[in-house]
């Protein structure tokens, strides 16, 4: 049912040294979110497993990851500093509770009206606020806990490091594509770091640098499995109200950055992911993580694109980094603990190059300036505010720009028929932003005593359209004159509730007019 893997070998063997190679990336990731929404390192390690994990089984997108983000813990932060952690694992056990009922009636199909522009901005945007968030690691505490640039010798063998990483994940495969270079490059950067003794901070040294002094001496990325309980606050509709605002929050941004994550790879991989599946996936993921005490997530793109530029496609890779990254919590912690932070940075600056749309600025000049207003303003929104923030502005300034350009579309031809009706044969559509236009056209005390409006190139869209019909027919009537519709579609009827007393209508071959298709969901 779910295709973990594929017949092909080569295909599986890609999957599992992708897998490998996100595993080790996620761990600096989940530990830097679970900081950010106040909450224990491994509160973070296992939402990344648990969301990797059953997404991967569950969802709609082979090869995407998924994991704690930064997104949602942004969210997360005032309802752990007021109330506690558990009320956050009932939030986010709640926020998957409303995924899968959008991925139950089918909303992941909306996420097709996102124009092409907003997708520019929202991928440009992504590749800064990725670039922006490795410079941190660039940064180290001093002795009064402020932190302060590195410098010096310090600062050149970081910048060798990140420049020796992404040479190899450059060029390796230029030379051979049997291992993915992202994990070639972390082997042989941790190797020669532990190698020669390289005064160079590695992931448990971030670790310490983020808890208190007294803390960070036992600091350990050790764990156990995760463990069933169920959030242990009141059942009551007092919690409900604490709650709910903040999982319909993590809700809708999980899935929009799922969702257009999913989009972004399809268009990578040149094939189709399914947008409600995903919707129940993280659904699923984000439930689980409520009761096994993880802090939730959704995809996770940085990671997702890491996956994908090292051969990962299918199933396996994700469960693949999942497992891995459990296997590490358990066993092999230590290892993890001693990657250098170099290698990662350098990871993540090449997923910067490979994500950021760099054609952009060759066909900003030669697209309409609306939408290269578009593309700018959502990338500045997304690394102003937030991914979901920014595709939300750009979805509406688009709409708001679609419409001022189709409310001019509307014109009419007029001519006298064989029985000396006028008719007017309107092209484009009556909504909000045409109404005006529409009742321009129009001069009832000239006309004749019928009036036939033809509608076979044009609709009825909105309320505001009902109303300008009313309002032109009570004009004709207030004259003694009978306003006709003619070949008006079976929707536009149904918004039309006075049509039958107001119009002699004759439908011939009307098409239906539907927004989207379920059937690909």
């Amino acid at each position: 049912m779910f295709n973990l893997i594929n017949s092909n070998q080569s295909n599986v063997k890609n999957d599992v040294l992708s897998g490998v190679t996100v595993a080790l990336a996620l761990v600096p990731e989940a530990v830097a979110f679970a900081f950010v929404a106040g909450v224990e390192p491994m509160v973070g390690l296992y939402a990344a497993f648990m969301m990797g994990l059953l997404t991967s089984i569950f969802g709609g997108r082979p090869g995407m990851i998924s994991g704690a983000t930064g997104a949602t813990a942004v969210v997360m932060v005032g309802l752990v500093a007021v109330y506690g952690v558990q009320y956050l694992f009932a939030a986010v056990l709640l926020a998957g509770l409303l995924q899968i009922l959008a991925g139950v009636f089918k909303l992941g199909k909306f996420i097709r009206i996102v124009p092409h522009p907003v997708m520019l901005g929202f991928v440009n945007g992504l590749a800064i606020v990725i670039f922006l968030a490795q410079l941190s690691q660039f940064k180290s505490p001093d002795e009064l806990g402020h932190w302060q640039w590195i410098q010096g010798e310090n600062l050149t063998l970081m910048l060798g490091l990140v420049a020796l990483t992404m040479a190899i994940v450059h060029f390796l495969p230029k030379l051979t594509t049997a291992v993915p270079s992202g994990l070639v490059a972390i082997v042989v950067v941790s190797g020669i770091v532990i190698g020669m003794d390289l005064d160079t901070r590695n992931v448990i040294d971030f670790v310490r640098e983020m808890l208190p002094a007294d803390q960070a001496a036992d600091a350990s990325l050790k764990g156990e499995l995760p463990t069933f309980a169920i959030p242990m606050v009141p059942f009551t509709w007092e919690t409900l109200v604490i709650i709910f605002p903040t999982a319909l929050v993590i809700a809708a941004i999980g899935l929009i950055e799922s969702l257009l994550t999913l989009t972004l790879i399809d268009e990578i991989t040149n094939t189709r992911g399914q947008g409600n599946r995903e919707c129940i996936g993280q659904g699923i993921a984000n439930t689980t993580n409520g009761f096994f005490g993880g802090m939730g997530g959704c995809a996770m793109i940085g990671q997702s694109m890491i996956n994908i530029n090292s051969g990962g496609r299918g199933r396996l890779s994700g469960i693949t980094a999942a497992l891995v990254l459990l296997g590490f919590i358990l066993f092999a912690a230590e290892l993890i603990e001693m990657i250098p932070l170099a290698a990662l940075v350098g990871i993540m600056f090449m997923v910067v190059l490979g994500t950021f749309e760099w054609s952009s600025f060759r066909i900003i000049r030669k697209v309409p300036a609306s939408d290269a207003f578009i593309i700018v303003l959502v990338s500045g929104v997304t690394v102003a505010y937030d991914l979901a923030i920014a595709v939300v502005v750009g979805v509406i300034v688009s709409a708001l720009v679609f419409a001022w350009k189709h409310a001019k579309h509307i014109q009419a031809n007029t001519y006298i028929d064989d029985k000396g009706h006028k008719v007017y044969e309107l092209r484009g559509p009556i909504f909000f932003a045409s109404v005006t236009s529409f009742k321009e056209l129009f001069t009832p005390e000239d006309d004749p005593e019928h009036v036939v409006i033809e509608f076979q190139r044009s609709r009825v869209s909105d309320h505001s359209g009902i109303e300008a019909l009313d309002g032109l027919a009570d004009k004709y009537e207030a004259l003694g004159k009978k306003l006709h519709l003619r070949h008006l579609s079976p929707e536009c009827r149904k918004l039309l509730k006075r049509a039958d007393d107001l119009c002699e209508v004759n439908i011939m071959e009307d098409p239906d007019y539907h927004v989207a298709s379920d059937k690909l969901g």
